[in-house]
């Protein structure tokens, strides 16, 4: 059964309205408009870029619900594609492979005696 987090912070109200839904949508797109204005990019030429409706832009701008490959099409229009990365799966090592490494690892610290170079003889 999935446990939801602490449930005195999801009772919290600031927690709630501050991870709304529409709160997140109002965050995307304020970041879409900022990193938009940054580059000096009107919405028109955005939208036609990102081979979409000028309007389409501008509800996400104004933090409306647009549809997720939309929004991947402004994200790579913009050259954030970036801010996707968090939902990309860390690389798993196999157990094998790690077992291999983990025998490759020194285990210990070898020191070689070196002879003197000029070390008398004797004769």
């Amino acid at each position: 059964m999935h446990k939801p987090y602490n449930s005195t912070i999801m009772n919290d109200i600031s927690y709630i309205h501050n991870n709304s839904d529409l709160a997140i949508l109002k965050q995307i797109g304020q970041f879409i408009k900022e990193k938009r204005i940054e580059r000096n990019i009107n919405q028109e030429v955005l939208a036609s870029n990102a081979v979409i409706s000028r309007s389409t832009l501008s509800l996400i701008e104004r933090g409306e619900n647009i549809s997720l490959i939309n929004l991947i099409k402004i994200l790579r229009t913009l050259d954030i594609l970036y801010v996707l990365d968090r939902f990309s799966p860390a690389p798993q090592i196999s157990p094998m492979l790690l077992a291999k490494e983990e025998q490759k690892k020194r285990k210990r610290v070898f020191s070689y005696k070196q002879k003197p170079e000029n070390e008398d003889l004797g004769w």
